[in-house]
């Protein structure tokens, strides 16, 4: 396994970084994850820690040999969940160099596991003190994350042999952690060892991380006496990978980046209460792990066709929590797709229930992804029997999300403890005119409005696979009422594109934007049109080298370094190269993913939440967001989505077609992608091969 040196990582990523690291080293499986720094060590008033169900478990880990703090060598990354940290103890008396290698060995699920191995460089056996200086303040995540953590009510500590207990109290609940070290000695808030290490000798000892709540104790993840290759998380990992196709190709950019997609959408899995049994993923680590409505949809429209079942389990939470009654804190409306769960101490989904609702987009994104499952052979039993869902959203987008009866989908929060902009670019400053103005509500945005489109076009489709042909024109109509509708209120005629929303006044907020990409993705936007729009994603005002930015630098409010203000987002990209192969313009498509493989070799395979918008031509690497969530969801399946499109694969199960035509860049040499799920089938596609059965008109055709 490859050695990451310390100044060139930034998580547990692979060899190939070359982008100045962020000192935090990121661990993830499911609901839990660990944030630290470079040595292994977690600081409490930085956004680091041991973190279970949103809650900090762990806020202080401090290693320390006698009384010193161990040095970070490096990084050597291992599946999502796990990474080795080298580190070095100081000089002992007398010697120049430290004799003293320190490497920490860290598993995370459920809590914690930690390796310590201390190996004695020198010629003498060397007597030494180790400390694990250990706290807890169980602090909300978001509170964490925003640099005011508190603490949830007094926490309790106890020592007894070979473990420090805390707990603490908040309300009617419970949190508690136990770090028992093996062959320790517990003192208050610290764990000692006393040891002799013969000369070119090591001792090693294992501490455990076990959270409780008011169910009990979790049961350890990588129990002691079970090789780590026998573990839960590590079994999971393995028949993840088996179950997915299989990718061959000769451009070592694409390989790395799907091998590193398939991982981290593995590690990213989670499970909801409401339906335990179903796949679904958390949006992104260290601070989303949790059910997000928009993200999920869009994470399992691009991966689509590598893991259906990832596809069914989204709609089906989704569709479980479903609104079903009006709720102006938590904007729940029936038939409305929610934006979030938080299951922490404080719930903070804005609103203070577990579930906010406040997304404009994710209730057509429903409709859309429903009729991509169908297409990819998702069982017909499961697609009736969450149609009545996607009716209901149906019902939102015209009854709630159409709010002055314009025939466009609007929003505006429902009181002031909601999300003021409730797209994907959902920041507070994120939409606004060119020069700079914020749009104020309600607002239209114009790749809701191509979402709708395509959710119309999706139950159209539906209702022909089900056998409803009347109902399948009937929704066709109001797809091209709506097209129409479309350009005629948001195209900009003097400029060339689509206007990046309508404000509450119906004036087009003029301002140059990546969201106008999503229109080709849906079909929304084609013919000279879909060509202009495509000349504006991939000219110099938008287009960075790496990727298409959110915002266009001749707009006022455009800044390299925003959330959403001219930053470039990898999932954005990946939904405008799927229009751009779907509208016939290959060309572009092959720029732009030349321009994100390159951004993702220079992230060591893993592409970011975000990142900066500065211009290739002036900043010859990619520059890191600050506080980029990595790995993330969407952005874990962009190649995946990058790749599917360009090899136009277009199947259509229930009628029995298929479509695979692939365009891929000559530079990326052969391809060839084995396995991919079809029903009860398998699909092997060549670079090369055409092999077309009919045709189907999907949103990830040309």
């Amino acid at each position: 396994m490859s050695v990451v040196p310390v100044a060139a990582t930034t998580a547990a990523v692979d060899q190939h970084a070359a982008v100045p690291a962020r000192d935090e080293v990121t661990l993830v499986e499911g609901a839990s994850f660990c944030v630290s720094d470079r040595a292994g060590d977690i600081e409490p008033d930085r956004p680091q820690g041991v973190f279970y169900r949103d809650t900090r478990i762990v806020s202080s880990w401090r290693l320390l040999v006698d009384d010193e703090p161990v040095q970070a060598l490096a990084v050597v990354p291992g599946e999502p969940f796990g990474a080795r940290f080298l580190t070095r103890a100081a000089a002992r008396p007398g010697q120049d160099d430290g004799t003293l290698v320190v490497e920490r060995r860290r598993l995370v699920a459920d809590g914690m596991r930690e390796d310590l191995l201390v190996t004695n460089h020198g010629t003498e056996p060397a007597g030494l003190t180790v400390q694990l200086l250990v706290d807890a303040d169980f602090a909300d995540l978001f509170d964490v994350k925003d640099g005011r953590p508190g603490r949830r009510g007094a926490v309790r500590r106890r020592h007894d042999g070979d473990a420090v207990t805390l707990e603490a109290g908040h309300g009617s609940r419970r949190r508690g952690v136990r770090v028992h070290g093996h062959g320790a000695q517990a003192h208050p808030g610290a764990l000692w060892w006393r040891v002799v290490v013969p000369p070119h000798g090591t001792w090693r000892t294992t501490v455990e991380v076990l959270p409780s709540t008011d169910e009990g104790e979790v049961d350890a993840s990588f129990p002691i006496d079970r090789p780590v290759e026998q573990s839960t998380p590590s079994r999971r990992m393995r028949d993840w990978r088996r179950a997915r196709p299989e990718v061959r190709c000769a451009d070592p950019r694409l390989r790395e980046a799907v091998r590193r997609s398939l991982l981290d959408l593995g590690a990213l899995r989670i499970s909801d209460p409401v339906l335990p049994g179903a796949d679904v993923v958390a949006a992104g680590a260290p601070w989303f792990m949790a059910l997000f409505g928009r993200d999920s949809l869009l994470t399992s429209a691009l991966a689509l066709p590598f893991d259906p079942d990832l596809a069914v389990g989204t709609l089906q939470t989704l569709a479980a929590h479903q609104g079903r009654r009006l709720d102006p804190l938590s904007e729940e409306e029936p038939g409305r797709i929610l934006h979030e769960v938080r299951r922490g101490d404080e719930q903070r989904a804005l609103g203070g229930s577990a579930v906010y609702y406040g997304s404009v987009d994710a209730t057509p994104l429903f409709v859309v992804v429903l009729d991509l499952a169908a297409r990819w052979g998702v069982p017909l039993e499961d697609v009736r029997a969450l149609l009545p869902a996607a009716d209901a959203a149906l019902e939102w987008v015209e009854r709630y999300g159409d709010r002055d009866g314009d025939g466009f989908v609007e929003y505006q929060r429902s009181t002031d403890r909601g999300l003021l902009h409730q797209g994907w670019k959902d920041s507070h400053d994120a939409i606004s005119f060119a020069d700079g103005r914020p749009a104020t509500g309600p607002v239209a945005l114009v790749e809701v409005q191509a979402y709708v489109h395509g959710a119309y076009r999706a139950r159209a489709h539906l209702a022909s696979v089900l056998g409803d042909e009347s109902g399948a024109r009937a929704w066709e109509r109001k797809a091209e009422r709506l097209r129409d509708a479309v350009d005629e209120a948001f195209w900009l005629p003097d400029r060339g594109y689509y206007a990046l929303a309508l404000d509450g006044r119906k004036e087009r907020v003029d301002a140059l934007a990546s969201n106008q990409g999503h229109c080709l993705w849906t079909g929304l936007a084609t013919g000279d049109r879909a060509a202009q729009v495509a000349e504006h994603l991939l000219g110099p005002a938008l287009f960075t080298g790496w990727g298409v930015r959110t915002l266009a630098t001749t707009a006022g409010r455009y800044n390299p370094v925003s959330y959403h203000n001219g930053s470039v987002w990898p999932h954005d990209n990946a939904l405008v190269l799927a229009g751009l192969v779907r509208a016939g313009l290959t060309d572009h498509a092959h720029r732009l993913a030349e321009g994100l493989l390159d951004a993702a070799a220079a992230f060591g395979g893993r592409l970011p939440e975000l990142f900066c918008g500065f211009d290739r031509g002036d900043v010859p690497v990619p520059v890191p967001y600050p506080t980029s969530c990595s790995p993330q969801a969407w952005a874990a399946a962009s190649p995946l989505g990058l790749l599917t499109a360009l090899l136009r694969l277009d199947p259509c199960v229930p009628h029995g077609r298929r479509t695979a035509d692939p365009a891929l860049p000559a530079a990326w040499g052969p391809v060839e992608v084995r396995g991919l799920p079809l029903g009860d089938d398998r699909w092997d596609v060549r670079d090369g091969d055409v092999a077309e059965q009919g045709a189907c008109g999907g949103l990830l055709t040309a």
